[in-house]
């Protein structure tokens, strides 16, 4: 069971650990990655103990940047020997 539930918006981006950070009981920090949410996770771990929480985000917000797929229509043949 999840420790607690928390917005995205009350977490803190942390530029050295590549992640979002929310203080835990224990002294240390919840820790989630961009890459972590955009594939749909939602916890986010404690390094230092076994607490977890709920992130609550919407997952639409992180896929805006990997969209760099080319549009069907834009798509070039590609010749096959």
């Amino acid at each position: 069971m999840s420790y607690d539930d928390v917005e995205i918006e009350d977490m803190e981006w942390n530029n050295e650990l590549q992640s979002y950070t929310y203080p835990c009981p224990c002294g240390d920090l919840f820790q989630i990655t961009k890459e972590e949410l955009k594939i749909g996770e939602e916890i986010a771990r404690c390094p230092s103990c076994s607490l977890y929480i709920t992130v609550i985000y919407n997952l639409e917000d992180f896929l805006g940047d990997s969209k760099k797929h080319v549009e069907p229509s834009k798509q070039q043949p590609v010749a096959v020997a």
